[in-house]
């Protein structure tokens, strides 16, 4: 197996909280809480969960536009968690950013043609008549126009913003793309388009996804693996048949439940979780899901269930599944 182009491992970040005049400590969030994970070369890791899980957050932090509380993050078996600003520019070559607002992560001032040339010139690696070439060769993989590139962000719909900011994220030939629901302020039918895209400069570029999003049909359609978040931790991942066709951990289960299926006569059984998801700045003492579980039993109260493999390939952090099951034999 190929090294992975991203690792993480035990990663955490805790915002504190300050009230008052004398700004002083009144908590912590506990946003990202000891996160591990791995994308491998041409593979599309999903991270999935409620809004207000720690998804963004996570990407953020991987990306280092947040800085880690602790943890280690390694680009192609690099340590860049502590990198200094400048000794990370090498390394933002290889990875990049598409973000979920189409629109606010454009600078409205800076034409479009501009706005994706701009990682050429700050990395210095052409200019003049090669950098406009580039941006309009990078502007046709995108499906738009070279002659949009005298165009201002507001001239452009939503989808096509968002093309433009593939087109950024492709400008430096990254080895990993992460995506903050890239699609979710989309029109479905323009959803549709820009995942096909993404999917077809995968296979074009050999690239890497780290794809956040809720939407699970979207997931479905584009992921290898899939990896489901609850309270800023990872509570189940494996390959994607894997999580949808046999979902171990009871709150991906429930999530799953809650997915419409296209055939009005296949009735599937919801899974109806009770309360409110927990706050993340007192989350509940072991396993952070059983005040909302319904199988909780005693242990679920107090003890942290460990992260393990429950059966080949797929791990997830439940009481439920106190061993590992062997590979069947053949």
């Amino acid at each position: 197996m190929n090294a992975p182009v991203l690792e993480v491992s035990a990663l955490k970040k805790h915002f504190p909280v300050r009230k008052g005049l004398l700004r002083r400590s009144a908590g912590t969030v506990f946003a990202v809480d000891g996160v591990t994970f791995k994308v491998a070369p041409g593979e599309t890791l999903s991270l999935v969960g409620e809004s207000g899980c720690g998804k963004s957050t996570l990407a953020r932090t991987a990306m280092r536009l947040i800085e880690p509380t602790s943890g280690t993050i390694r680009l192609e078996g690099h340590d860049v968690t502590r990198l200094s600003r400048r000794e990370m520019q090498p390394f933002r070559r290889e990875l990049q950013m598409i973000f979920q607002d189409p629109f606010s992560s454009l600078n409205p001032r800076m034409k479009a043609g501009d706005i994706v040339g701009e990682p050429l010139k700050v990395h210095g690696l052409s200019g003049g008549n090669e950098k406009h070439a580039r941006v309009a060769e990078l502007f046709a993989q995108v499906g738009l126009r070279p002659a949009q590139m005298q165009s201002f962000p507001h001239e452009f719909s939503g989808g096509q913003r968002q093309r433009i900011s593939i087109a950024r994220a492709l400008a430096l030939s990254p080895k990993l793309i992460i995506a903050d629901e890239p699609v979710s302020a989309l029109d479905v039918s323009i959803q549709a388009q820009v995942i096909n895209l993404l999917m077809d400069l995968q296979q074009q570029r050999g690239l890497s996804y780290l794809f956040v999003a809720h939407d699970l049909a979207v997931v479905e359609h584009i992921s290898h693996r899939v990896a489901v978040m609850y309270l800023g931790k990872i509570v189940e991942q494996a390959e994607k048949r894997k999580v949808f066709g046999n979902p171990l951990h009871p709150y991906t289960q429930a999530l799953l439940s809650a997915v419409p299926l296209p055939n009005p006569r296949v009735k599937r059984q919801k899974r109806i979780l009770q309360g409110d998801v927990p706050s993340p700045m007192n989350p509940p003492p072991g396993c952070p899901f059983h005040t909302r579980c319904p199988h909780a039993f005693e242990p679920c109260k107090s003890v942290v269930p460990a992260f393990r493999a429950v059966a080949p390939g797929h791990e997830a952090a439940c009481h439920l599944y106190g061993v590992v099951q062997a590979p069947p034999q053949t």
